[in-house]
């Protein structure tokens, strides 16, 4: 068993998820001699199996486990749906009993509490609006979260129901919650901390503290454009905004990213550096890896205390919608009642 990091933490991840598991990609940090020893992306692998392997690589020490897709619900579904289920974490361990949630639909008809996510293909005409529509919302913005919206310096997060085009995020949603969290809560023990659901980090290092030897997981929602902004850092071209798409692009960054990793007292692997100088590789997993790593520096940045969680004091936002990790308040729009 190595010592333990920031909070007892041993094991820093972050994985950049996806529906389809090639384009699932992690990043690795392992606490060792006062520093975070990072290696380069990873493919995530079976999902069913990928909270133990964590562990397992632990050793005995607990695990921060960030994840770019939506953990949390938005409060006006959940004030038409949910009124009998005392909080997310709840929700989720009943999605055991009521798969069909996860069946996308592919008709505005077929939308309503119990399948909400839309939709299965586009069609002429498709609107958030009417999606919100069906399932009884009052206009598009109720199916964001308050976390989901813009800041004054990146673009809003997709709303978590809509499963169409590249700014989506619900079919990553599905893939998470139907085939990593839901089968780890029916674990006798399972080990799994959802933030900010079961508490901020201080209170679940806390909670991680009861439990010597035997690693725990904190699970928490990153985003990486917003750990990008976190970071200082702006993807840039010769003429104008640069895009995570570009192998050129992100190339450009190794150096603003190889100070972040100082900062975070990160020491990367041979084979990280050399994925930072070469932008991530040329195939289209090159922006999954690139965002691996920002997510994984997020994570370290909350997991060491030189960055606050966020989590604000709301209820509505620590039983339901959730938060993304790191992400001040203050840069947000003012919070809806």
């Amino acid at each position: 068993m190595g010592e333990p990091g920031p909070f007892g933490f041993g094991l820093a991840v972050h994985a950049d998820w996806s529906l389809h598991p090639a384009k699932r990609w992690m990043t690795v940090a392992t606490w060792r001699g006062g520093v975070w020893l990072a290696g380069a992306p990873e493919p995530v692998g079976e999902a069913g199996s990928l909270l133990g392997r964590l562990r397992r690589r632990a050793a005995g020490r607990h695990v921060g486990f960030g994840i770019d897709c939506p953990l949390g619900l938005p409060r006006a579904y959940v004030r038409r749906h949910c009124t009998d289920i005392l909080g997310f974490r709840h929700f989720l361990a009943g999605l055991e009993n009521r798969p069909a949630l996860f069946d996308v639909c592919g008709r505005l008809d077929e939308v309503n509490g119990s399948r909400p996510f839309f939709p299965r293909h586009g069609k002429l005409g498709m609107t958030r609006a009417s999606h919100a529509a069906a399932l009884g919302l009052a206009d598009a913005a109720s199916l964001s979260r308050v976390c989901d919206r813009a800041t004054p310096t990146r673009a809003p997060g997709a709303p978590l129901f809509w499963t169409l085009g590249a700014n989506q995020s619900g079919k990553a949603a599905i893939a998470a919650w139907r085939d990593l969290i839901v089968p780890a809560l029916r674990e006798p023990d399972p080990a799994l901390y959802l933030w900010p659901f079961d508490g901020d980090v201080a209170q679940l290092a806390i909670a991680f503290a009861a439990r010597p030897g035997a690693a725990g997981v904190l699970l928490a929602e990153t985003y990486p454009a917003e750990a990008l902004d976190q970071l200082g850092l702006r993807l840039t071209k010769a003429a104008g905004r640069g895009s995570k798409r570009r192998q050129g692009d992100r190339a450009g960054l190794a150096g603003g990213l190889r100070r972040a990793m100082d900062d975070a007292a990160m020491t990367p692997s041979a084979s990280l550096r050399a994925a930072l100088l070469d932008g991530f590789g040329a195939d289209t997993a090159g922006e999954d890896r690139f965002d691996s790593l920002l997510g994984l520096l997020c994570v370290v940045s909350v997991l060491d205390g030189r960055r606050l969680d966020g989590v604000p004091d709301d209820p509505w936002i620590r039983d339901w919608e959730g938060w993304v990790l790191g992400l001040r308040a203050s840069s947000l729009p003012a919070s809806v009642a």
